[in-house]
């Protein structure tokens, strides 16, 4: 991450399982834009809205800085993780004393946990085809 004082390079790259998240945060009232739609619109559950306003709402900073993010990938929860990842980086480029309180809270630590590839063989990852003995 670049850190400079432009506000248009307040920018983070938040990753989940085959998510990626891109945002940008501009100064604003605290609208959160999800590939050009509000991110209630766009999420359908609540756990996965909450999870998005998150980081601005621990920070304090939900009233300062609109959030612009494009997303592409995955299932509709890795994409909120990806995007609560994206911003948590964002506000980094803002202020760096909020990595103490994004750490504690877990908003910085990446989930690098993605599906196992299926073995040839099998009949899945880990499953076996059943053994026939007679």
């Amino acid at each position: 991450m670049k850190k400079s004082k432009n506000s248009s390079d307040l920018h983070g790259i938040g990753r989940r399982k085959k998510s990626v998240a891109r945002v940008w945060l501009k100064p604003g009232k605290g609208k959160i834009l999800v590939n050009d739609l509000e991110h209630k619109k766009y999420f359908d559950t609540d756990l996965s809205r909450t999870r998005v306003e998150f980081p601005l709402q621990l920070t304090s900073m939900n009233s300062k800085y609109d959030a612009v993010v494009n997303v592409c990938g995955g299932g509709m929860i890795g994409q909120s993780t990806a995007v609560s990842l994206g911003i948590s980086r964002a506000l980094l480029t803002v202020d760096e004393n909020l990595k103490k309180i994004l750490r504690q809270n877990g908003l910085l630590t990446v989930d690098s946990r993605v599906k196992e590839r299926k073995k040839y063989g099998q009949k899945g990852a880990r499953a076996k085809f059943q053994f026939v003995k007679r």
